[in-house]
Order: C-alpha cells, then sequence, then structure tokens
C-alpha cells in the first residue's frame, strides 16, 4: 500500500489507517479478543501501518488488544492513542468528564505505555479540548512527554481552527483526528485551510459515516443496546430514511466505476489532499478488504466534482452527537 506523510510531521503511515475502537467498544457487541487479534494483524498483512485507539475504548480493552496484537510488528508501525477523559463517579464512572491538566496526561500515558506494550507512542491525541485547561497547558505537558521519549508526535481531536493554532504555537502539531465524510463536510470551512496552512495532517474519523455511507444501513435497521449510533439524532428511523438519499447518490456513482459504495467514499476523502489519511473501523475480514480496496481507486477532477454536487444538493438530517456529547466538541 502507498504511504502518506501527514503534513510536514515527518510522520509516514500507510494511506489508509485501522479504527480500532468498533473492535470493543462503542458500534455494539466487542468482539472476542483472538479474532480482534487477528483481524489487526489481517490489515498489517495487508499494508496496514496505522491503527488507532483509546484509553476510553472498552475503556483501556481496546489498547491491551491493539497492543498485543502490533507487539510482533511494533517497529514496522504507527500507534495512535488518545487522552484527556476522566472516570466522573457522579455519573456511574462514565467517560464524560475531560481532563488534560498535565499531571493527568502523565499518569494516562504511563498506562497507555503498558497496555500498548511499547516504550514510546507514536501519535499521541487529546481525546476532546478540555474547556477547564489552557490548551498551552495540555501541549506543554506533550511537550514534555516527547522530550522525555515516551511519546513522538503531537495530535489533537475535534479540535477548532483557533485552538489548533494555540496549540501549534507550543508544539508543532502532527495530525488533527476529527470527523469528515461526505456525511459531514463542515471541516472543510476553516479547520481544513488551518491545517494545510500550518502542515498539519487530517486523519478523519468515521471516513463512512459510522457505516451509512456503505449502503447497509436504512430505515429498518435496529441498533444493538451498546451500539451508540442508537443514541445518535441522525441515525433516528426518520433521519435514516430521509438520508438515503445521499447514500443513493453514491450507490449509483460506485456502479458506474465498478465499485462498492464504500470504496467511493473513501477513494473520494483520499483524493482531497494528499496529507489526508481515513481511518475506516470493522469488525469483518470482508470489510477490511472492501475498504482497502479503495486505494486503487482513481477519480477524476470531474469525478469529484459530480459527487459533490450531487451530494451538496441533499439535505442532511439530524445532528451528530446527542447534545451530552455535542458539547464536547471545540468550535
Amino acid at each position: 500500500m502507498e504511504k502518506r506523510t501527514l503534513g510536514t510531521s515527518g510522520l509516514q503511515v500507510s494511506s489508509l489507517g485501522l479504527g480500532c475502537m468498533g473492535l470493543s467498544f462503542g458500534l455494539g457487541p466487542a468482539t472476542e479478543k483472538s479474532e480482534a487479534i487477528k483481524l489487526i494483524r489481517a490489515a498489517v498483512e495487508r499494508g496496514v501501518t496505522f491503527f488507532d485507539t483509546a484509553e476510553v475504548y472498552g475503556p483501556y480493552v481496546n489498547e491491551e488488544i491493539v497492543g498485543q496484537a502490533l507487539e510482533p510488528f511494533r517497529k514496522d508501525v504507527v500507534i495512535a492513542t488518545k487522552f484527556g477523559f476522566q472516570a466522573d463517579p457522579e455519573n456511574d464512572n462514565r467517560w464524560t468528564a475531560t481532563n488534560s491538566r498535565p499531571g493527568h496526561i502523565k499518569q494516562a500515558v504511563e498506562g497507555s505505555l503498558k497496555r500498548l506494550r511499547t516504550d514510546a507512542i507514536d501519535l499521541l491525541y487529546q481525546h476532546r479540548v478540555d474547556k477547564g485547561t489552557p490548551i498551552e497547558d495540555t501541549a506543554g505537558a506533550v511537550k514534555d512527554l516527547i522530550q522525555e521519549g515516551k511519546v513522538r508526535h503531537f495530535g489533537l481531536s475535534e479540535a477548532g481552527a483557533q485552538t489548533i493554532r494555540r496549540a501549534h504555537a507550543v508544539q508543532r502539531v502532527a495530525a488533527l483526528q476529527s470527523e469528515y465524510s461526505l456525511f459531514w463536510r463542515e471541516p472543510e470551512q476553516s479547520v481544513i485551510p488551518t491545517l494545510e496552512e500550518l502542515g498539519i495532517g487530517f486523519v478523519p474519523f468515521s471516513p463512512l459515516g459510522k457505516g451509512f455511507l456503505t449502503g447497509t444501513i436504512d430505515a429498518s435497521t435496529r441498533f444493538d443496546s451498546t451500539d451508540f449510533r442508537a443514541i445518535v439524532p441522525r441515525f433516528s428511523e426518520d433521519n435514516r430514511k430521509a438520508n438515503q438519499a445521499l447514500v443513493q447518490v453514491i450507490t449509483s456513482f460506485a456502479k458506474q466505476k465498478g465499485a462498492t459504495p464504500a470504496q467511493i467514499a473513501l477513494a473520494w476523502l483520499l483524493i482531497k489532499k494528499p496529507w489526508i489519511v481515513p481511518i475506516p473501523g470493522t469488525t469483518r475480514l470482508s470489510r477490511l478488504e472492501e475498504n482497502l480496496g479503495s486505494t486503487t481507486i482513481h477519480l477524476t477532477a470531474d469525478d469529484v466534482r459530480t459527487i459533490e454536487e450531487a451530494s451538496s444538493a441533499i439535505n442532511i438530517q439530524g445532528e451528530r452527537y446527542p447534545v451530552t456529547h455535542a458539547k464536547l466538541i471545540d468550535r
């Protein structure tokens, strides 16, 4: 698989990464550990070198799986993980409280290093901007960890343009991870121009719209109680029905290209900028191989124009997060 460099950081990764969250958290019942490890290693065998996890996925379990799966290949892969949440004892110990104070960051990193079975984290993201801690303090703490050799690169997740600038002024930001797809194009307004100006890579999560752009979800789909989409407004039955118009546009175009809707959605992201590296997640080998097939699809400028004009004409229904999660997004 071809490699890409995240901005001007020098951090080189496969053009498509693997988001590992869904193997143990957030999108239905967890995958059995041995099967999850097998899938991650299958990705390595197929050329994937970029793997994404976080301490809150599980919590902790996902980092342990990723660490065990990648231990034999550690020198050949890039592992990204995240800090920034703290269990809230007044809310059933849910990870809804942000905490990016320097002391907490260093404590979180020690735990992640052990679970990931490594002596250095390749890319460490702040999971969500902590409005109670100046971003300069957070960036400074990560800078210290980089100087100590425990972290190699600093990243942000769901951060707005001004926060990105402030953090970057203290410690070079190698990558921003945020939602971006044909289902959610808001980053094009101010975030992507900022990233391009500062030489920061972009790692879109949910590049397939949490599975919606694959064409396998419709108004009749029923989500498991452990599936985050069950509480996402955009995935209500009425909104899924209304938003099928976007899937139809992508599906129609995919047929013309002899590809699947998922492959077109990913190929669109890959053609947008050479420093964009999507991280679709999956629990199935067949889907992994389908996603990787997107790297061989070439879209022309006319193709991109056609897709964007048709998709922009559709008014997507529903917010992408419930209120409790939306309040954590930095603007």
